[in-house]
């Protein structure tokens, strides 16, 4: 493959083209090019072959160098095309090629699946796998490209071998929160567990893990994922329950379906919306947690409590916001780089939402506007901050005696129902007045006057409940889910109580105005 080649581009390669690599005389690497046509990529497909002997010289970057079209990789050896499959199709973004060296000293690497993310910088040394995390798209409105979320296999001659990964994330969206974060990995992508000697040097911006994975093939991740494949299966069993409907209120800019639980029959409506953020993967475990207790999933039956609370509210529960970033591997953006949590009203010159650039916001505004909505919560994860918390809507324009109480009464349930919460410690709330209304929960509470609240979960371990093997898990995620179901219910009577409820509420019920951590690495 001559550089005259690589300039041609392969558009005009003849049909059935076979391009060989020869980066070093000993190590060949063969790249069928298969059913190339006018449109370039787009339904073809690739066989991956190599035969490494020695050291092998990295095979950088090539999907930046072919067209941006979507395709599809065969397993070694293949030569079938993947069948044309109507809908969106997998995208290889620019710098998400597959990235291999190694041989027989070092360690193969690939992010070449549903939410990875690395670039590799160097794995030819088991001492030394240097990466780096690749960027979201740019961000119009705040002028930056995100990155923070990573997930990649590693794989090879790592057996029960001490294995050093440099992570090179000085300059990541918020490289301090670094600081006390433990990677997470699995040999199975179903258990997930901690990789306790990690650590994060602040003068260098690397973080380092060292790790002797039990098998020959390991996934590395910032946090457990949560796939699309699971988001469908979750779906599923919600369509399969004769007490949910699911419908797909719009499309997201790669065509997926935004899809959208409802359950319950009274005429109170709460929403729950989750993963704007697509790299919070903690999100979606929470919403698996949150619709297994409504509905009653796996077998676990719905319990008493649910079953009278949704004799008076309806619950619409949005999985997932952003499908197209979460499969892109994206931290905060969606396909083409909105930060949907900045998307809910126009700010300045910026409008927004479009159906241009955030179409899964404008299709929940306008589902939450026909609905209605007495009760909100959007739920995250946030880097720096070890705890679960409540950022509330202290700055918003309807801030009042009722509103300081609901959301009160609210949080105050909720540690009560799972000590996994807390109610000290959150984001410094806004001075009265001053809240921005482009961020969801801000909007939803001024626009419906109603309980409206962002639920935070850590990335790290829950500082006022640790578990140091575990840290924040899966597990605490989901059974975070279920305990919202404890604090609506309490929060249920209140939510259009046209009373002065708030001056006769018990004292374990009061409001409390919660404090921004200053230790290091942890504040926002």
């Amino acid at each position: 493959w001559t550089s005259s080649a690589v300039k041609a581009g392969p558009r005009s390669w003849p049909t059935g083209t076979i391009i060989s690599f020869r980066p070093r005389p000993v190590t060949p690497v063969l790249l069928s090019a298969l059913l190339l046509s006018s449109r370039g990529l787009q339904g073809s497909a690739f066989s991956l072959t190599s035969s490494i002997l020695g050291r092998s010289a990295a095979l950088r970057g090539f999907g930046t160098s072919l067209p941006s079209s979507p395709f599809s990789l065969t397993p070694s050896g293949s030569r079938q095309p993947f069948a044309a499959r109507p809908g969106p199709r997998p995208v290889l973004a620019a710098g998400r090629a597959l990235r291999m060296s190694g041989g027989a000293s070092g360690v193969e690497v690939s992010c070449d699946f549903d939410a990875g993310n690395i670039e590799v910088i160097d794995s030819s040394s088991l001492s030394n796998v240097s990466l780096k995390v690749r960027a979201d798209p740019h961000t119009e409105l705040e002028k930056k490209a995100h990155k923070q979320w990573f997930y990649f296999r590693a794989s090879g001659d790592i057996k029960g071998k001490e294995v050093t990964y440099n992570l090179q994330c000085g300059d990541c969206s918020y490289a301090h929160a670094f600081i006390g974060t433990t990677v997470v990995y699995s040999t199975d992508r179903k258990e997930w567990k901690r990789v306790a000697a990690t650590s994060f040097d602040k003068a260098s911006g690397v973080m380092t893990w060292r790790h002797a994975a039990p098998s020959g093939v390991a996934w590395y991740a910032y946090f457990a994922p949560y796939s699309h494949e699971q988001h469908q299966d979750l779906v599923a069993a919600c369509a399969s329950s004769p007490l949910a409907s699911v419908r797909s209120i719009g499309r997201t800019l790669d065509g997926r379906s935004l899809d959208m639980v409802t359950v319950g029959e009274g005429p109170l409506k709460a929403w729950v919306i989750h993963r704007q953020h697509p790299g919070e993967s903690q999100a979606e475990w929470f919403a698996e947690g949150l619709l297994r207790r409504l509905l009653g999933l796996h077998g676990e039956g719905q319990d008493g409590l649910v079953r009278s609370l949704l004799r008076d509210m309806t619950f619409h529960i949005i999985p997932s916001m952003n499908p197209d970033g979460a499969l892109r591997g994206h931290l905060r953006t969606n396909a083409c780089g909105a930060n949907l949590n900045r998307e809910w009203a126009t700010t300045g010159d910026y409008v927004a939402p479009t159906l241009e650039r955030s179409p899964e916001v404008f299709h929940t505004l306008r589902e939450m506007d026909a609905l209605g909505v007495d009760a909100f919560v959007d739920v995250h994860g946030d880097e720096a901050m070890p705890y679960n918390f409540i950022s509330g809507a202290e700055g918003c324009p309807n801030w009042n005696d009722r509103m300081k109480a609901l959301q009160g009464l609210f949080v105050r349930a909720y540690e009560r129902s799972n000590p996994d919460m807390q109610s000290h410690y959150s984001y410094e709330p806004d001075e009265a007045g001053k809240a921005n209304l482009a961020i969801c929960s801000n909007q939803v509470c001024s626009r419906f006057d109603c309980l409206g609240v962002t639920l935070e979960m850590p990335f790290k371990d829950c500082k006022t409940n640790p578990d140091p093997a575990s840290g924040w898990s899966p597990s605490r995620s989901m059974s975070l889910g279920r305990s919202l179901v404890d604090a609506i219910a309490y929060a249920k009577p209140y939510l259009r109580n046209k009373a002065n409820f708030w001056e006769s509420l018990p004292e374990h019920d009061a409001y409390i105005c919660p404090v921004e951590s200053k230790e290091e690495g942890e504040a926002a």
